[in-house]
């Protein structure tokens, strides 16, 4: 594919080109915000138009809000990506996972620009980065370079759309943050530009019966029927309702074009006039990113994945996203009167959607939730859980409400990897904002075995650990039943064009699969004739390859490729081929 079009060959294209982006620089205009932003400094990162979105900023992902607008490129990598305005690279870093290539270009209007999933770097660029691994003998680099490094400017050409790292497809994943906080936010604040005059879509409504109880998976839950299009909606009869609820809704966006199912911007209910909750996903911090599950409904999530965005605020919820709140959005309908409440759905562009709904109050029998028995963890404090056979401790913030504590010793897990009995600690329908310490006591482990220790789920996947004056300690991330098992088995590694004695001169790259069956990889070498070789890894293909280049000419080779994992098992490859 060839790297850059000669667009200048094609008039009509160019005028088109032209027109498409002037016109959006005469429509640019500030979404609602109380915050400015400059609406004219950044073009649009790619060429490609009319611009379409996969991804939206701010849309449900699991664990996180997505940090930023994910731009389709015809299902196809290698579209040229451009720098948004002048800066310099201020970040460079190439993952496994994540992002993969990734560029962080930094500007003088203080924001910062970030393209991710990319194919691969401009030249020079590629020579910067390529000298750092080489340098660090390391494929994953993670560096800042000096401002003076790599200066770039606006419509340069600074990279390749691709697929790269943890991505489900083609596409280019952009941002714009504030240099200064890191916090991200919405690009269409700064006129890059989508359209769109497509109202949101409301799915659903759902009512949940709180009174004074902190929300968990027993609360209990109710749908209400509505209908509509086309931003108007209602419900089919009103509501009854008695003692102090809560809402929610699941609500979706599109925008004009090949669009995907993306998120809205903001969610905001009244009641009888008066707003009492706002969310809008203007901008937020990533270490609260994963309090999207405080957010939602995240039991339904778990459960049936269907994401109804809560509009009542948990007390441990960090997100910075909500305003106008009267009683975290929890309403008391004990009056005896008729309320009329709406809700109002708004995306980036400002198109909205709007649910009106009766309540009557107070004309149906009072519900209560379950509450179910163990002792109290409460959300604003470190709290600690001891038996006999197990630690746990929860840092304060882990928490978004107090729960009531549920603890089983049950049988340990069938099968001879197993080393102790499983400890339920809670249930998986409770989110966590950050992980929690598990100390599982070891028990008849021979001692060859305690540095290959481990604890696991049920799922089988590991959380890590390591032995701490007899036990196996870890930090999960999530409520979950646990074991202590052992990870003795190297990883492997299966190469897929390469075989002993092969010659490669018309290959431009050698490939590798390579896998681990408990703890993970933990790192990847490959030397030629003795010394290192660059190793990329693709993590959601498992894809190891080494790229022929001046290190190796012709003649006779021998790669010797080394793998290890978190629990330092070794596994070793050696070949000898020709080029």
């Amino acid at each position: 594919m060839k790297e850059k079009q000669n667009y200048n060959q094609y008039p009509l294209f160019t005028f088109l080109l032209l027109l498409f982006f002037s016109n959006f620089t005469a429509q640019a205009q500030q979404i609602f915000s109380a915050n400015k932003y400059p609406i004219t400094d950044f073009r649009q990162p790619l060429d490609i138009i009319p611009p379409a979105l996969a991804g939206s900023f701010g849309e449900i992902r699991g664990n996180h809000f997505h940090s930023g607008i994910d731009f389709r490129t015809n299902q196809r990598e290698g579209y040229p990506v451009y720098a948004v305005a002048d800066g310099y690279i201020s970040r460079l870093r190439v993952q496994n996972s994540g992002f993969g290539l990734a560029l962080y270009i930094n500007h003088p209007n203080g924001f910062t620009t970030v393209y991710g999933h990319l194919q691969r770097f401009s030249p020079k660029i590629a020579t910067i980065v390529k000298n750092l691994e080489y340098e660090k003998k390391s494929f994953e680099i993670d560096e800042f370079p000096d401002a003076t490094l790599i200066p770039v400017h606006k419509g340069e050409i600074i990279a390749w759309s691709g697929n790269r790292g943890s991505s489900g497809g083609p596409h280019l994943h952009f941002e714009i943050r504030d240099t200064k906080t890191e916090e991200t936010i919405n690009p269409q604040f700064f006129g890059i530009q989508i359209p769109d005059n497509i109202s949101p879509i409301i799915h659903g409504l759902y009512v949940y019966r709180l009174n004074g109880k902190s929300f968990n998976e027993n609360t209990p839950k109710q749908a209400i029927a509505i209908s509509g299009a086309s931003g108007n909606y209602k419900t089919l009869a009103p509501i009854s309702l008695t003692g102090e609820v809560g809402f929610g809704v699941i609500t979706t966006d599109r925008h004009n074009g090949l669009s995907g199912t993306n998120g809205v911007y903001a969610i905001q209910l009244e009641l009888d006039g008066k707003t009492i909750y706002t969310s809008a996903l203007e901008r937020f911090a990533f270490e609260d990113s994963k309090a999207i599950n405080a957010h939602i409904d995240y039991p339904a999530y778990i459960s049936s994945k269907r994401s109804i965005q809560k509009s009542f605020v948990d007390p441990g919820n960090p997100l910075k996203i909500y305003s106008s709140l009267v009683n975290n959005g929890r309403i008391n309908f004990n009056d005896g009167q008729t309320h009329q409440l709406k809700y109002i759905i708004t995306d980036s562009k400002g198109n909205s959607s709007v649910l009106p709904f009766t309540v009557n109050a107070g004309s149906a029998p009072l519900v209560t939730p379950t509450i179910p028995a163990g002792p109290l963890l409460t959300f604003n404090k470190v709290n600690e859980f001891n038996t006999d056979e197990i630690k746990a401790i929860f840092p304060k913030g882990t928490l978004y409400n107090d729960l009531n504590f549920i603890y089983r010793k049950q049988p340990k897990p069938a099968g001879s990897n197993a080393w102790s009995a499983l400890h339920q600690i809670h249930n998986r329908f409770t989110p966590l904002h950050v992980g929690f310490e598990l100390w599982i006591k070891v028990e008849n482990l021979p001692e060859n075995l305690k540095d290959k220790a481990l604890i696991v789920n049920t799922n089988g996947s590991s959380q890590g650990g390591n032995f701490d004056n007899g036990y196996i300690k870890a930090t999960p991330k999530n409520f979950g039943s646990f074991y202590i098992a052992v990870d003795t088995i190297p990883p492997r590694i299966i190469p897929l064009n390469v075989t002993g004695g092969k010659n490669m001169a018309g290959l431009s790259k050698m490939t590798f699969r390579i896998s681990d069956n408990l703890s993970g990889i933990k790192s990847f070498n490959g030397y030629l004739d003795g010394k290192w070789v660059l190793m990329e890894f693709d993590t959601k293909t498992a894809t190891l390859w080494h790229s022929f280049d001046e290190r190796s000419s012709p003649g006779r080779h021998t790669l010797e490729l080394v793998v290890s994992d978190l629990k330092n098992n070794e596994k070793k490859y050696t070949i000898s081929f020709f080029r």
